[in-house]
This record gives structure tokens, sequence and C-alpha cells, in this order.
């Protein structure tokens, strides 16, 4: 393997030496993460945590119908709400942040800065309290609108530079080819720049997702019934607090990948449209004429539609 073939602009290629270290490094740490899982396993199996009655919970349409499916419902109605509402707040402050107007960019700016400097655990508790002491919700949904808003102000700040880096990265021509095309920012911005932004940024906008959902976890400290307190719930009634936690834990980590799969495919999707596109768009341009060619093979092989022959009128 040579180095060209491996090396990026970060750091060169390891020689024969730090390759086989690294490998060594790997291999150790798989072992000990493997070693690590099996002992944490056997614990639990010394302790009676995989019985078959702590088990048995797991075939009950009970425990299922009663708990997790609830639980779950919780969990994706509050990350979805939180991944819709953030991915307009990003947008909105994304552009802010490129606006020419220096007051839009730093307001927009020290928004943004602002909710990614805040624990989103806090957030929730503030909304939380001000919405109950306000009561700008009922007491019914304070603990769900305290989760949504504070997903959305974290995950939105967020999204926003994701959606800013992605609009920076692109190649200042196509700016440049729409202004002197006499498209206004905002026709730009919409028709052009954001379009491929959001192509090229997908993978991270989805990974973000996944964030907002394993996040809503936090509405656990406020009272919101979600899938983790579902599964303590459940744990408790049925006596298997760690078998349920660990199936919570199965959960989401299926869901999870589920996410990262989807972001991966619709990346491959995005780049191999790109590239059938670009084959498709490309002209094919004709091959020259061999040897020089005197004005009538022109005339004859390369005819100009708005051409009208005179020489029948004038003479040779």
């Amino acid at each position: 393997m040579s180095a060209k073939a491996t090396s990026t602009v970060l750091y060169d290629a390891p020689g024969p030496k730090a390759r086989v270290r690294n490998n060594i490094i790997a291999v150790a740490f798989i072992v000990v993460v493997v070693g690590l899982f099996a002992w944490v396993i056997t614990a639990f199996a010394a302790n009676g945590q995989f019985d078959r009655e702590k088990l048995e919970p797991f075939v009950d349409t009970n425990y299922w119908g009663t708990y997790i499916l609830p639980g779950l419902w919780g969990t994706f109605k509050a990350a979805l709400a939180s991944i819709i509402l953030a991915m307009i707040m990003g947008a909105f402050l994304g552009i802010g942040r490129l606006s020419d107007h220096r007051s839009v960019r730093w307001a927009t700016g020290a928004i943004v800065e602002f909710f990614r400097a805040i624990p989103v655990l806090i957030l929730i508790y503030f909304l939380y309290i001000v919405f109950g002491v306000y009561k700008v919700f009922t007491s019914d949904y304070i603990a769900f609108f305290a989760v949504v808003f504070g997903l959305t102000l974290y995950n939105g700040s967020v999204i926003a530079e994701i959606l800013r880096s992605g609009i920076n990265s692109l190649p200042s021509g196509q700016f440049e080819a729409a202004k002197a095309l006499g498209l206004r920012k905002s026709q730009t911005m919409r028709l052009i720049l954001l379009p491929q932004a959001v192509a090229a940024m997908l993978p991270a906008l989805i990974s973000q997702m996944v964030i907002a959902l394993k996040d809503s976890a936090l509405g656990y400290q406020i009272g919101y019934i979600e899938v983790v307190k579902s599964g303590i719930q459940a744990g408790n009634e049925w006596g298997n607090v760690i078998p349920s936690l660990i199936m919570v834990a199965i959960i989401m980590i299926l869901i999870n990948f589920g996410l990262s799969a989807l972001a991966s495919n619709i990346e491959k999707n995005l780049r191999e449209g790109r590239k059938k596109k670009m084959i498709l768009d490309t002209p094919i341009a004709p091959l020259p004429e061999p040897g020089l060619m005197s004005k009538e093979v022109m005339e004859t092989t390369h005819p100009d539609p708005k051409h009208k022959d005179l020489r029948q009128d004038y003479g040779d």
C-alpha cells in the first residue's frame, strides 16, 4: 500500500512499523472491550438478571402495550416535532448568518452561539418551569412542549451551523454565475445554493436527528413519558429493571443504526445521481475532420442553416 493512497491533508501515511503498531493497538482495544462486555454479562447472569422469570415479560403483550410501545411513541413524537421545528429554525438562522446586513449576522450569530453553549437538560428544565409558572400550556402538555422546545433550540442552532458551513463549502463560482445571470441573492440561495448544500450536509443532518432522538430521553427528568422512563416503570412492575433497560438500549441501537444506514444510503444515491447527471448532461463534442478542410468541404459537412448562396445570382 503506497503512501499516496492513504495520506491525507491532515497527516502523512503511516509507515510499515506504524501500521503494525496501530493494528496491535486496535486488536488490544477490541479485546479489552469484548472482555469488559463479557465480564458485565457474566456478572448480570451470576446475579440472576437473565433468569427465565425475568425474561418472560418480554413475550407478554401487556408488557409492550402498557409500557414500552407508549414510551417509544412518546420518544418518536417529541423527537419528530423537535426535528421539524429545528430544521425550520436552523434554516432561518443559517441563512441569517450569511446575510449582507451586519446587524442580522450579529443577531443570528448571538442566538446560535447562546443556545449551542447551554446544555439541553438546563434548557428543558428552564422551559418546564416557565411553562408551568406562566401556564403557557395545560399541565398534561407542559413536559412534552418543554422537551420539544428544549431540543428545538439546541438542535436548531447546531443545524444552522451545519447549513452555514454547507453553503460556504460550495464553490464561489456558483454564486458568481447566478449573479451574472441577474438573480437576486434570495433567488440564488433558494434555487442554487440551498439544494446543493442540503444534499452535501444530509448525512450530518440525519446524524443530528439521531442526537435529537437520544436526547429526548432527558425528558425523564421532568416526568415526560418516553421509552427510558417506560422501561424503568416496566422493570419496577415486573421485577426486571436491568433486562428492561437492556431491551430499551437494544431498541434504541436498532433505531439509530437504521437512521445511520438511511443517511449512508441517501448519500450514496445522491452521489450516484450526480454522476449520472454529469454523464448525461455532458455534450459529446464532434470529432474534428482530419487534415485541412477547404471551403467547399466546410459548406457541405457543416452547412449554416441561415446561409444563402448568392453565386447563382452573381455568378462564381
